[in-house]
């Protein structure tokens, strides 16, 4: 049998699609039982823990003693509520602590991220061979050296010799012979 075949499915495709629907409508139905559990539980909490107000028929002293009972409970509330969360964030930071702590043990350590630094040659040596080198290496002394043709120029004679040589009639005859 070639690795191409694959092995025939046991179950039909028609029989495993009739199972999948069957399956998903019975999650479906689960899903909603489940919120609905979970919204009468939030009502009864509520219900329980927050009584309906009833402020009809109280005096003005009454109302106002009751408002007062309410600043109490709110601050109260606010104060836990203050605690929990400098207690999380302690929690937190010990948490971070511990688990640096764990990368340590395995040997596993974040690496920071590194900055592009220029530095000198002199320096990387220095840095890389410590005070053994105590003289600067000059890289371009071990360089092969080229030398370079120089282009020929054109001898360049001082224009007054020239001028005065050309002068009268000896330089014309010199330019009359020198175009025959």
């Amino acid at each position: 049998m070639s690795q191409a075949q694959k092995p025939k499915p046991k179950i039909s495709a028609s029989r495993r699609l009739f199972l999948k629907t069957k399956l998903l409508k019975k999650a479906m139905t689960m899903l909603e039982s489940e919120t609905q559990a979970k919204a009468s539980e939030k009502e009864r909490t509520l219900a329980e823990k927050v009584p309906a107000l009833q402020l009809s028929g109280l005096s003005l002293q009454d109302l106002q003693n009751f408002c007062k009972d309410l600043h109490r409970k709110i601050d109260k509330v606010d104060e836990e509520r203050y605690d929990l969360a400098a207690k999380v964030t302690i929690n937190d930071r010990e948490i971070q602590d511990l688990s640096q702590k764990v990368f340590e043990m395995k040997g596993k350590m974040k690496r920071p991220a590194l900055k592009r630094v220029r530095v000198s040659a002199d320096a990387m040596l220095g840095a890389l061979l410590g005070s053994r080198v105590k003289e600067s290496v000059d890289f371009k002394s071990h360089l092969k050296t080229v030398k370079k043709e120089e282009e020929k120029k054109e001898e360049v004679t001082d224009w007054r010799k020239n001028v005065d040589a050309m002068s009268g009639m000896e330089g014309r005859k010199k330019l009359f012979n020198a175009g025959q």
